[in-house]
């Protein structure tokens, strides 16, 4: 399984490649207040508005540094996200027997933890994109504002 590797806080977490458009810099990214902590805002990519999640803000309860930050623009079922990380380290290829499952599933808090891949000398923990995006409170809302947004765009 190829994964793209990024670290938040001081561990080290992955996305499955084929789930990543791109990785940029985070630039140019709108606050909008009264919007749950873990959205920084909206940006621009590659010509569409997205919603930049903070992965700091997620998992942490803390911000992102963003002078130094990574966006990895991550496309889920239902959405494309920015997901806002300290840093995109590398594309990695992880054997199915080094994938572990955790039972950190079944806790609701970190429904989004897919497995562990427990390699000789890191632990990389796989993240679901889908889950992800889906256990974010509020996140329906945003889904439906940009729907909308794109609904308006159509009829212009």
């Amino acid at each position: 399984m190829k994964v793209i590797v990024f670290s938040c806080g001081k561990e080290e977490y992955a996305v499955p490649v084929e789930r990543v458009d791109a990785i940029e810099k985070a630039e140019h990214i709108t606050p909008i207040p009264h919007l749950p902590e873990y959205l920084v805002g909206f940006s621009k990519i590659r010509g569409e508005l997205r919603p930049i999640l903070d992965c700091e803000r997620i998992l942490y309860q803390r911000n992102a540094d963003l002078s130094t930050a990574k966006v990895i623009v991550i496309q889920s079922d239902e959405l494309i996200f920015g997901l806002m990380v300290a840093d995109a380290k590398e594309i990695l290829d992880i054997e199915e027997s080094a994938l572990k499952q955790v039972g950190l599933v079944n806790y609701a808090k970190t429904q989004f933890f897919e497995a562990v891949a427990n390699l000789d000398d890191r632990l990389i923990t796989l993240i679901s994109p889908d889950v992800l995006v889906d256990t974010l409170e509020g996140i329906k809302d945003i889904k439906a504002y940009l729907q909308h947004l794109k609904e308006e765009e159509v009829q212009i």
